[in-house]
């Protein structure tokens, strides 16, 4: 575990409700992707802390990144009046979900703001230049929600074993305008996407219900066994 003061480098608008903030990472910062830091800042002579998933890759060692849907909490609102040059504390690293190229095939699968460990996972991959076969599919509700969507186009630009699917679950989509897939991510969304599904292990990160359903599906749909399973909750987001 490594813990030490730093400060804001930079906050970045993703959407019109989250936000990434990025630190100085210091000399020592080292993590794996797909894991969790604690993240300590100040407001109004308080000291609030709270965890996150890494959204940065540790091949980026000009900065540790997190990114936050921002609510109405006191730790959100005080996020929000972040800026350049403000002092933070971080504790580093934290959490088993990660992913350095063990496998040879690998399925992500996620909605909303569980996709930044994902985001970390797969710019390693590609910073690395690793073998690996990675699908990604992404829910979301509408066009407009998709996190990091430019990151991951140049991704898979940039890394031909990189595919992403981009999934929209909102009942007011135009498909006429949305030639991309609709709909939750469910068993025959997989098996249509990802038809090699038995040789992958898939990780599955998101709100706590979402994760459950993804593990139901998977394994009582799919039969996909226990040891080709990870799972990561986001609750309280």
């Amino acid at each position: 575990m490594d813990e030490f003061e730093t400060k804001v480098l930079e906050v970045i608008s993703r959407t019109e409700n989250v936000k990434s903030f990025l630190f100085d990472p210091g000399k020592n910062a080292d993590f794996k992707p797909g894991q969790f830091f604690f993240v300590t800042i100040r407001d109004n002579g308080k000291e609030l802390t709270k965890h996150f998933s890494f959204s940065s890759s540790p091949t980026e060692k000009d900065h540790i990144e997190f990114t936050k849907k921002l609510s109405e909490s006191d730790y959100s609102k005080a996020l929000n009046k972040l800026k350049p040059g403000d002092w933070a504390k971080l504790r580093l690293a934290y959490g088993e979900f990660t992913f350095e190229g063990e496998y040879e095939k690998i399925a992500l699968l996620t909605g909303g703001i569980g996709i930044t460990p994902f985001k970390s996972i797969c710019r390693f991959a590609t910073d690395e230049g690793l073998p690996t076969d990675i699908v990604l599919l992404y829910g979301n509700n509408t066009e407009e929600n998709i996190i990091f969507r430019e990151e991951f186009d140049r991704m898979a630009e940039q890394n031909k074993n990189l595919r992403v699917v981009h999934t929209l679950t909102s009942p007011d989509i135009d498909k006429a305008v949305w030639k991309g897939r609709t709909g939750l991510i469910d068993s025959k969304m997989i098996r249509e996407e990802i038809p090699d599904f038995k040789e992958r292990v898939f990780y599955c990160c998101g709100p706590p219900k979402m994760v459950e359903q993804l593990e139901r599906t998977l394994k009582t749909e799919l039969a996909v066994p226990d040891e080709r399973l990870k799972k990561e909750n986001f609750p309280g987001y």
